[in-house]
């Protein structure tokens, strides 16, 4: 049997809170370094608000060569994994859902992104966790 746990490393890019503006829903860079793929998964809640086509969230990933804040760009359609990239989130009955967004880019950082669009007065509970794959050398320390 394959061992996974020695195999993949979590780092969390967006700590849990009930957040509702795109402040809150800038992940934190995570280093890539010595690892050849990640994979962004984000935990969305249940909104304390009416989501519709004018108040609705992103989920989204993006990537830089550097952690220098200005210098991240969206993740373009060949370097991710899933039909995630983008997804909006925009219904009652598309919250409450864990969604995965796999990276095979070049970049060196990536951070996780919820876009927030509309006025979101009462939040809705977002976290996402980058979880480092493919390491060059393994077992990793977690």
């Amino acid at each position: 049997m394959k061992d996974l746990y020695h195999d993949l490393l979590p780092v969390v890019s967006i700590n849990s809170i009930v957040g509702n503006n795109d402040t809150e829903g800038k992940g934190v860079g995570v280093d890539l370094q010595g690892y050849e793929g990640a994979l962004v998964v984000f935990n969305i809640g249940q909104s304390g608000d009416t989501l519709s086509g004018s108040v609705y969230i992103t989920l989204k990933i993006q990537h830089c060569d550097t952690d220098t804040d200005g210098s991240y760009e969206d993740v373009a359609a060949g370097d991710y994994q899933g039909s995630n990239q983008g997804l909006v989130i925009d219904a009652a009955a598309e919250d409450e859902v864990v969604k995965a967004i796999g990276y095979t880019g070049g970049k060196r950082w990536v951070r996780a992104i919820v876009d927030f669009t509309g006025t979101h007065t009462n939040g809705i509970p977002i976290g996402a966790t980058v979880i480092k794959g493919k390491p060059r050398h393994a077992p990793v320390a977690s």
